[in-house]
């Protein structure tokens, strides 16, 4: 397989793209998600927690859902990106430990899996995201109590 210079530059962006959604996400640094998706972005979690909306409604959805966890790291990898011109596709595995604070000290260790399918838009401050949608493959060690898109806290 062979890539032209411009598709190894945009296949590098859009990796780092995709690696500064999970900084973000793990830092809670909410406002570097501008950065990530463009301005009409559409993320959809229905399949997690039931949540779709625009960047700015997940964003606060995420300041309140993911308050209660201690840590989270999403680790993506295994990218699959199909280009066609200024826009791409995408399917990318996510392996995210995610650490409950269950409060005094404990705490709790939950493994999801998901794949996110993205879409790619070219734009004059680079490639964003304008749709994601994050595709469930598992949940493992979930706690009984535990209810998806609550913060446990």
């Amino acid at each position: 397989m062979t890539f032209s210079l411009q598709e190894l530059s945009d296949r590098q962006e859009i990796q780092d793209l995709l690696a500064a959604y999970s900084y973000a996400i793990d830092f809670r640094d909410w406002s570097a998600l501008d950065d990530v998706f463009t301005d009409d972005a559409i993320i959809d979690y229905t399949e997690a927690v039931n949540v779709r909306g625009t960047l700015a409604e997940i964003k606060v959805f995420l300041a309140r859902s993911l308050a209660g966890f201690r840590s989270t790291q999403h680790a993506v990898s295994t990218s699959k990106i199909v280009f066609d011109g200024d826009t791409a596709s995408g399917r990318t595995i996510c392996f995210n430990p995610v650490v409950i604070d269950k409060g005094n000290g404990a705490t709790h260790v939950l493994f999801v899996g998901c794949w996110y399918r993205d879409t790619f838009v070219r734009t004059p401050r680079g490639w964003r995201i304008r749709t994601r949608y994050e595709e469930q493959s598992y949940l493992h060690n979930l706690p009984p109590d535990f209810v998806p898109g609550e913060s446990p806290a």
